[in-house]
């Protein structure tokens, strides 16, 4: 695969953009994705945890993408696997730990690249935040690839008798192009080579830019709705000083917060059908840790036809805002605060919202 970096000349039109509103359609219901599955009860990325959000009532579930050694995408948050397998626990895979520069950040552990799917399948998921959750699970299940995790969505929406959406997410994808293992036209292709994923909601999501810009045109550009009616587009908006990777390793200057202003919006808008911003960029935390007033974002990013697809509403205290607690043990899980936070979100006027906890994601929802 190729595509163009982005270069400084994007961040320079960004300034002379307007924020002229575009036909898009928003979304006709608040959809429930299940963030990793259903993390807050089964370790993340794993068909038990999928299997669990799709019970619960999701209407999404995300796989974030990795690559193996021999060009397999696999479900892992991060492609540093000690925290999430058993993999320190393997004699033979000792001597592959290492320290390597990921988005420009130092990071040592295990990391997905170095082992082969069947090496990876070797190893078994572990609970990535034991010190909050239940680790009953540790060693039960393995990594899956996507084609696996498509066709048990697959076999779960006959169950259920609905359709499930999978939301994909590209992992550092400047970084993997940079080894050779790209995932953009891989991951296309995995998506029509299934029979559900030709028709079942897909949206893609990345926090780059122009892996993003690359897949609407491969989908057809302003056509891709005709074109691919069942495949979306969502950026993802990291903290607001921040940037996309691709960006910062391109020289550009451009910010997530710059993005999410109306200018960035317009732009967003060109290629894509959603933005994720982090859940307090709509709503932020005042001084004492408490809900503050809704930003400007639902509204501006409605005007050019953006959905808001926010991330991500946890059950335990530590994840929510002091509004909602139960108690003051950071480590309580809070059925209850969870739900009344998820509200205050949803009349803000968001269209979609990533939740470690779909059955309480359903319940916020469901039952305002």
């Amino acid at each position: 695969m190729r595509y163009v970096p982005l270069m400084v000349a994007v961040v320079l039109a960004l300034g002379t953009m307007t924020t002229q509103a575009t036909e898009k359609p928003l979304a006709s219901k608040v959809l429930v994705i299940g963030h990793r599955g259903a993390c807050a009860l089964r370790p993340e990325h794993t068909l038990a945890s999928y299997g669990k959000a799709i019970a619960d009532g999701a209407d999404y579930v995300e796989p974030d993408l990795v690559m193996t050694k021999d060009g397999v995408m696999v479900a892992r948050h991060e492609n540093e696997i000690g925290g999430t397998t058993d993999v320190a626990s393997h004699p033979e895979f000792a001597d592959r730990k290492t320290t390597k520069t990921i988005d420009g950040k130092a990071v040592t552990g295990w990391f997905t690249e170095d082992f082969t799917l069947a090496e990876l399948k070797t190893l078994r998921a572990r609970e990535r935040l034991p010190q909050l959750r239940s680790t009953k699970y540790d060693g039960e299940f393995q990594i899956p690839t996507l084609d696996e995790i498509i066709d048990f969505v697959a076999a779960e929406s006959a169950v259920v008798g609905r359709p499930i959406g999978i939301i994909p997410e590209i992992k550092h994808g400047t970084y993997y192009q940079k080894l050779g293992l790209p995932m953009e036209d891989k991951l296309l292709a995995t998506l029509a080579a299934h029979s559900y994923t030709r028709s079942a909601p897909v949206e893609i999501q990345s926090f780059e830019i122009a892996n993003l810009k690359y897949l609407h045109a491969k989908l057809g550009g302003a056509q891709s709705r005709r074109e691919h009616p069942n495949i979306r587009l969502l950026q993802l908006i990291g903290e607001s000083r921040e940037q996309p990777y691709d960006v910062e390793a391109s020289g550009a200057t451009l910010t997530y917060g710059e993005m999410m202003k109306p200018a960035g919006l317009h732009e967003i808008a060109s290629y894509a059908d959603a933005i994720g911003p982090a859940t307090r960029s709509i709503i932020p935390l005042l001084a004492d840790g408490k809900l503050g007033e809704p930003t400007a974002l639902v509204h501006d990013a409605h005007a050019v036809g953006l959905e808001l697809h926010p991330y991500t509403f946890r059950p335990e205290n530590q994840f929510l805002a002091k509004n909602f607690w139960q108690g003051s043990d950071p480590k309580t899980f809070n059925e209850a605060g969870s739900i009344a936070e998820i509200r205050a979100y949803l009349n803000a006027g968001i269209d979609a919202f990533f939740t470690d906890d779909p059955a309480i994601g359903r319940e916020a929802l469901d039952k305002r």
